[in-house]
């Protein structure tokens, strides 16, 4: 109750005067931006911005994870996470629709920084352009909001606004998204993840900027498990790259609309077509099962077949329950190539089978993002 009085009187108040009117629901918050003075005094100068305000009971749960606790103390570290949480323009919850929307916040370009003995010196944080985005969404009568790996945070408090925009109480800390290859090891995709290492691909995908990358899952890759062995590194490295297309993100909201039934060419030179028909989106003929897991550089998207740079023009059946394999004379194998000296860290949700229509994924935040970028989930 008390919290809705303060949403309706704050139309005219400044930013710091309703942090500090919230203060019994924000003190953490307050004190980590105290830390932050050069942060604290851009947001309260800014106008037209979005502010997602973890709660004290969303710190809490975050600073439980040692490495959560250890970013907390560290500034460069903090600044990240508290820029990833102001959105650019006013988003008031009426503006939330049940389609996704992918807003740009704050978190852009490199980060300098050091923790312990670990030099992580010009850290690039995100490469697309425009800003590092998170997704926002009306389910029933709340607002939730996406982040990496398709972690989900509720907005308690809606609509309390300052001079300088609108602020959301929300129920968890946003998980900042990581690199592909962090990402698809997070997401147990650790098939892609083995043959990103195989070939020598992983600092070259993860250096990309805005990208959409179809990343196959490990029921994909064993499908074809009996070309594991007889593909050269070359083939292989041809195969990955042809599920990359560089230089646009494409988003959920895109597959079914702008990016639809056209072809878009991909980091191997290859065009792979993106058609969107009967509630489901295939590339050439796989079909996206997972959407939007939010990388560094862009999207990335779960499909549930590899596909072949040489049978580009393989077409889906859409009333089909699956599509066959494009790779002639393979068999699947007994278990998941590509993944020796691969270790799995998380099960996050955006490792759960959901089809694209869903658009989102329910689950509780894990501190993944932080701790990857730690260094902890140095497996590759």
């Amino acid at each position: 109750m008390l919290a809705s009085v303060a949403a309706a009187q704050t139309s005219t108040m400044s930013l710091t005067q309703v942090l500090a009117a919230n203060n019994s629901t924000l003190s953490m918050l307050n004190s980590l931006l105290a830390t932050q003075p050069t942060l604290t005094n851009m947001l309260t100068m800014a106008k037209d911005i979005t502010i997602l305000a973890p709660s004290n009971d969303a710190f809490s749960k975050w600073v439980q994870n040692p490495t959560n606790k250890m970013a907390a103390s560290n500034s460069a570290m903090l600044a990240m996470v508290l820029e990833y949480h102001v959105l650019n323009g006013t988003h008031p919850s009426s503006a939330f629709t049940t389609t996704m929307n992918f807003i740009p916040s704050m978190l852009k370009g490199n980060m300098s920084m050091s923790m312990g003995s670990m030099n992580m010196m010009n850290m690039t944080m995100t490469m697309v352009t425009g800003g590092q985005v998170v997704g926002g969404i009306k389910s029933g009568n709340k607002v939730e909001l996406m982040s990496g790996l398709k972690e989900i945070s509720t907005v308690q408090t809606a609509d309390i606004m300052f001079s300088g925009g609108v602020l959301h109480i929300i129920d968890t800390v946003l998980t900042v998204p990581m690199a592909p290859s962090t990402s698809a090891i997070d997401s147990q995709l650790t098939a892609l993840a083995g043959a990103l290492k195989k070939t020598n691909l992983l600092t070259a995908v993860d250096s990309l900027r805005d990208v959409t990358i179809f990343a196959p899952s490990n029921a994909a890759f064993q499908a074809i498990g009996s070309a594991a062995n007889t593909l050269t590194e070359q083939q292989l490295a041809a195969i990955l790259e042809y599920h990359i297309i560089n230089g646009t993100v494409g988003y959920s909201s895109l597959l079914t609309t702008g990016l639809a039934n056209q072809s878009y060419p991909t980091l191997g030179g290859g065009e792979v077509k993106i058609e969107a028909v009967g509630g489901k989106v295939f590339v050439n003929s796989a079909q996206v099962v997972i959407t939007d897991v939010l990388v560094s550089n862009g999207v990335m998207h779960v499909v549930n077949n590899v596909l072949n740079p040489a049978n580009s023009t393989a077409t889906p059946n859409p009333t089909a329950t699956t599509q066959p394999i494009v790779f002639a004379g393979v068999s699947s194998a007994t278990s998941v190539p590509f993944t020796s000296g691969i270790s799995v860290t998380t099960t996050a949700p955006s490792a759960s089978t959901k089809t694209a229509a869903a658009g989102r994924v329910e689950g509780q935040i894990g501190a993944v993002g932080v701790a990857a970028l730690l260094g902890v989930v140095a497996a590759l």
